[in-house]
């Protein structure tokens, strides 16, 4: 089964937590804190993988989490970072944000990798909150927590060259006979149900070839099998128009050539704009050249007869087709402003008054202080006030109306407000 379009989950590892430990030995009455830092959780990081060349993975397996960071432990150790979880896809894969849509990465490069998500940074075990005042913190810091996303892995074939036209036409027999591919070719529509690639040479040059499945008419608005696979054309130079000339399926090849150009002008006016080689195929069954003498009086286009179950003209073909891709750029990668997941608001706060006239304090900068808060712990309560009115929150409070005695919610955290 071919894949080329698959949602999944992602999500970084957490940090580890911080150790609260005092180190005791015999001998040693104040041996002081000794608990050490959390590990840091692992990344989220996506990798080419040259012997992919499809999704299906990704149609089994849906959720991808990294491990997380351990916890601290006594006499300073730290825990162990974990291993980042690398996800491997195929050249020409584009990652977006399920939600918004932007492009997070296009993985256009052979050996390329995107860290996508961070994992969370370990806590601070209690060691790191000991002062020339606070001896004996009885505290430490919680890991960071790392969220969710959805992205979307879309792929679009990277090749030179695409082969379009309708169902039938010969594009498959044409690419097996120019290449070493070996597509399904059979006497019914269809036969075709994921894009082909082939390697075409031309004496020690060569270039990459798509046999793009089917399109038919509304194949740009869903219509058949030609909307799953016009995505596949979008990063080719030139475009190969194959035509069935002898109307062996009771078509108009003239009428042919212009529906299919419609149906690529309606997905992307841009590859209707791409440079187009017409390959005038099935020759070998051609009753007279009628209908080359039309179709080349309607159609302004370079226009070569072949034969692919003969080989006729393929060589002049292939010649053509080189020497208008030398004069093409390169295939190159999407232009696109990246999209980053934005990191964890650690200062920002947002004071509000409750129907019941008390104060609720939220915000990343709460979330944060919340980690480092035990609340049976004096020291880490006092450490907590003295950040607040470090941060400006009680001043905050204060303009808000804030008076003794009124209740301030921070979190799960409630206290009496003190002037």
């Amino acid at each position: 089964m071919f894949v080329d379009k698959a949602k999944i989950y992602i999500k970084a590892g957490n940090g580890g937590n911080g150790c609260t430990s005092f180190y005791t030995e015999k001998y040693v009455p104040d041996g002081g804190p000794d608990g050490g830092d959390g590990g840091k959780g692992g990344d989220i990081i996506f990798k080419v993988d040259p012997r992919l060349s499809s999704l299906t993975d990704f149609k089994f397996e849906q959720h991808f989490r990294a491990q997380n960071g351990e916890n601290g432990s006594s006499r300073f150790c730290h825990g162990k970072n974990a291993k980042d979880l690398v996800i491997n896809v195929p050249r020409g894969t584009v990652i977006r944000d399920a939600e918004t849509g932007k492009i997070i990465a296009d993985m256009f490069d052979e050996n390329s990798a995107v860290t996508v998500l961070k994992g969370g940074y370990g806590g601070k075990g209690n060691a790191r909150f000991k002062s020339s005042r606070r001896q004996a913190p009885r505290f430490s810091q919680v890991g960071e927590k790392c969220d969710e996303h959805a992205v979307t892995l879309e792929l679009k074939t990277i090749a030179d060259v695409g082969l379009v036209g309708y169902p039938n036409v010969g594009k498959s027999t044409l690419l097996s006979v120019i290449s070493s591919a070996k597509p399904k070719i059979a006497n019914y529509h269809f036969t075709t149900l994921s894009p082909n690639l082939g390697v075409v040479k031309y004496y020690d040059k060569s270039f990459v070839v798509a046999d793009i499945p089917g399109l038919i008419d509304g194949a740009s608005e869903g219509v058949g099998l030609g909307s799953e696979f016009l995505r596949h054309i979008d990063r080719t130079r030139l475009i190969v128009h194959v035509v069935d000339i002898s109307g062996s399926e009771g078509r108009d090849p003239v009428e042919d050539y212009r529906k299919i150009n419609a149906e690529l002008k309606n997905y992307d006016k841009r590859l209707a704009s791409l440079p187009q080689i017409v390959a005038l195929n099935k020759s070998d069954i051609l009753p007279s050249d009628e209908a080359v003498k039309r179709f080349r009086k309607s159609v302004r286009r370079e226009t070569h007869l072949i034969s692919a179950a003969t080989r006729f003209g393929v060589d002049e073909l292939i010649k053509a087709v080189y020497e208008k891709l030398e004069k093409l750029p390169p295939v190159s990668k999407l232009e696109y402003e990246p999209f980053e997941y934005e990191a964890r608001d650690t200062t920002g706060f947002t004071v509000t008054r409750d129907d019941d006239g008390g104060f609720d304090v939220s915000g990343g900068l709460m979330e944060e202080l919340a980690r480092n808060v035990v609340l049976d712990s004096y020291d880490s309560f006092n450490w907590f006030q003295k950040k607040l009115k470090e941060a400006g929150v009680i001043k905050a409070l204060r303009r808000a109306g804030a008076k003794d005695g009124d209740t301030v919610r921070v979190l799960d955290i409630e206290f009496e407000f003190v002037e």
